[in-house]
């Protein structure tokens, strides 16, 4: 698998899992009915470095971002997204990718990174964990799951 940075190329590529994981409202709050257009100012926009995984054949199979979370004094706390096509979960490409945008974010000189509303049933909490980041604290029934009903969103912290 090759992770390498995105270009405005592979946008195309990264839009059919990106609104296959955004409408299926599991684990992202952006709403499930974003259009093309304005997700790709979502994943790609200014201030983002966005990677793209790529299998043998060429695939885009996942990508992630990472932007600075906050700014002036503390824009060296960092803020990143991931997502892995669905159709290759289970293969190590959401480790891979992750432990990529850690060491990229280390290079890019940010000292720490947080998300800031991670889906407490999201799949993707166990591997922050095992990553080294914790869970800051949970805000309570802010994420309306179409499975679960009323769950909560966490943030999650790591230094760098």
């Amino acid at each position: 698998m090759l992770i390498r940075e995105a270009a405005a190329e592979d946008w195309p590529r990264i839009w059919p899992f990106w609104h296959r994981i955004v409408t299926a409202a599991e684990t992202y709050t952006w709403d499930p009915d974003t259009p093309k257009d304005a997700a790709r100012g979502l994943w790609m926009g200014p201030g983002k470095r966005v990677h793209v995984a790529e299998d043998d054949t060429g695939a885009v199979v996942g990508s992630a971002y990472v932007t600075p979370n906050y700014g002036g004094p503390a824009a060296h706390v960092a803020n990143a997204a991931f997502m892995v096509d669905p159709d290759h979960a289970g293969r190590g490409i959401g480790r891979a990718l992750a432990e990529h945008i850690l060491d990229a974010a280390r290079a890019q000189g940010y000292r720490a990174m947080v998300f800031n509303a991670v889906v407490e049933t999201n799949p993707a909490v166990k591997l922050w964990l095992s990553l080294g980041f914790t869970i800051l604290g949970t805000v309570p029934d802010a994420y309306q799951h179409p499975r679960f009903g009323m769950v909560g969103l966490h943030v999650m912290y790591r230094p760098l």
